[in-house]
């Protein structure tokens, strides 16, 4: 191989379907038909949420929280609740808050506007979920890696031991 070539990129091969019928059908299904789905996600948003509000958050829970505001903002951007942006803003700024300081405290701490701002958002979450389809919720999750991957986010400190 010359030297002024450049290597070419790296082989990944497209995902094979055993029944592409089904994957379509089921990607146009409503989220809120499955319910052992939606009772799965508001369980571990509510665990988390509740080990926050008791003060035994650990990061895993913060990770939790956090994830669940990325979603509900890149659902937003999709056109799912545009009416509702102040709240997904306000979420996201009481996690940060949160998080800012937990690094002085070493614990999870919210205020009482934090706690409002974070039930709005879990309560805006929890509407996005019963009238989006999978395949909403795979493109919504894709628009949230692919923004993560881009630099667009908020700056985090650096771990702690909360």
């Amino acid at each position: 191989m010359a030297t002024n070539k450049k290597p070419r990129k790296k082989y990944r091969p497209k995902q094979v379907l055993q029944n592409p019928v089904g994957y379509v059908l089921e990607g146009l299904a409503p989220v809120a038909s499955d319910p052992a789905f939606l009772t799965n996600i508001a369980l571990r948003n509510s665990s988390a949420m509740a080990a926050l509000l008791q003060g035994h958050a650990t990061k895993k829970d913060m990770d939790i929280l956090i994830a669940m505001s990325n979603i509900t903002e890149a659902l937003l951007r999709m056109g799912f609740g545009e009416d509702c942006a102040n709240i997904t803003v306000n979420g996201r700024e009481a996690l940060l808050g949160i998080i800012w300081r937990a690094v002085e405290r070493l614990k999870f701490i919210p205020t009482g506007p934090e706690i409002k701002a974070l039930n709005m958002l879990m309560e805006l979450h929890d509407a996005q979920m019963a009238v989006i389809t999978a395949q909403e919720l795979d493109m919504a999750i894709a628009r949230a890696q692919r923004h993560i991957r881009g630099g667009n986010y908020a700056t985090l400190p650096p771990a702690t031991k909360p």
